[in-house]
């Protein structure tokens, strides 16, 4: 399932963007973002996120 991440709560470490690059990336504020794609390795990183600051889109 497709990921959106509550910008609320990134505090911008990276963990997700070097786990699934193909579906998190940084935006101008060193936030990250979620493209609209699904990837099995979003799951672990939505895991990893020390925050929970990834949710199901």
């Amino acid at each position: 399932m497709p990921k959106k991440v509550n910008k609320d709560l990134c505090i911008g470490c990276g963990a997700c963007v070097g786990l699934c690059p193909a579906v998190f990336s940084f935006d101008d504020e060193g936030k990250a973002e979620a493209a609209p794609v699904e990837d099995g390795a979003a799951d672990d990183a939505q895991a990893s996120c020390p925050v929970g600051a990834i949710e199901e889109a």
